[in-house]
């Protein structure tokens, strides 16, 4: 087969969450609902730790540069997806979907990096307070910022490179409400073996080594805690990290099963399910979590 992209298929119909007509208003305002929160309360959450010199910490800076993830992340999904609720056919162009592919991937790959540099942060935090300030100084923090970036731009630029490789010439619609993998790969007339490869490989490293340093702090994390003699410094530890190993349980628990095991195995209904909670649900509970810290640090 020659280089470049050689693609028949022009534009795709994306099928959308379902084809049931009578679910479609309600989840139409229901997924409305999820991005204006998301969008306000991360745009909110941005604003206020910028604004506010007692935030300006490492812990809040990690979380604002999260809240901006999670907003472009949802950004990039939930808009197009709203449209199928509305329309009979939800047309997007070739270019625009590889736009939409390679977006997406930036953001959903440096959430997971996002992550465990904060589940680090909180492992400095509670077991090595002394050493906090210079081991999680600002200078510290801004690379491993640009290293999360690095991680996404890096990982998004192979995937999207890989997909403009594959030929398309089956039927142009894609069973999901946004251009995602294994959705396009189902497209594909050509071989999809190395895509394939590239995508477990890839979100082996990007899924389950942010997975394993967050287990590793949070092990660390809680023998620590353990060993407070307060009742009442206990709990408000549990309480404060709570809120972050409950997201990192959703949005690595529903990712590793869209993209850690073969496409021929998972169901795409199953997986359109799985994609809701990373690249809808996980950004909205954000700002969730900065008022539940917001609430211990009060108390």
């Amino acid at each position: 087969m020659a280089k470049g992209n050689h693609s028949i298929v022009t534009e795709f119909i994306l099928s959308g969450l379902t084809e049931k007509p009578e679910l479609q208003i309600f989840l139409f305002l229901l997924f409305l609902g999820i991005y204006v929160f998301t969008v306000v309360g991360n745009l909110g959450m941005i604003t206020l730790i910028g604004l506010s010199a007692p935030l300006h910490t490492p812990m809040y800076y990690l979380l604002s540069s999260l809240s901006f993830i999670d907003l472009c992340h949802s950004t990039v999904i939930t808009p197009k997806m709203l449209v199928n609720f509305v329309t009979e056919k939800n047309i997007i162009s070739y270019p625009e979907c590889m736009a939409q592919l390679y977006f997406f991937l930036v953001f959903a790959i440096s959430e997971c990096h996002m992550l465990a540099a904060m589940a680090y942060d909180s492992y400095v935090a509670i077991c090595s307070p002394l050493l906090y300030n210079v081991t999680m100084s600002s200078g510290v923090c801004c690379w491993m910022v640009a290293g999360v970036y690095t991680l996404g731009l890096a990982g998004a630029t192979v995937h999207t490179v890989c997909m403009l490789r594959v030929v398309f010439c089956k039927a142009e619609v894609i069973n999901h409400y946004f251009c995602d993998l294994f959705p396009l790969l189902e497209l594909s007339c050509s071989s999809t073996l190395i895509n394939e490869r590239v995508v477990l490989y890839l979100s082996a490293f990007n899924i389950l080594l942010p997975a394993l340093t967050i287990l590793s702090s949070y092990i660390f994390i809680i023998a620590s805690i353990l060993r407070i003699r307060s009742t009442s410094g206990r709990s408000k530890a549990f309480s404060t990290c709570s809120s972050h190993i409950s997201a990192v349980a959703v949005f690595f628990g529903s990712a590793a099963f869209m993209y850690l095991q073969p496409s021929s195995v998972s169901s795409m209904d199953q997986a359109k399910l799985s994609s809701v909670f990373y690249a809808t649900l996980v950004p909205m509970l954000n700002p969730v979590r900065f008022q539940h810290i917001q609430s211990n640090s009060s108390n």
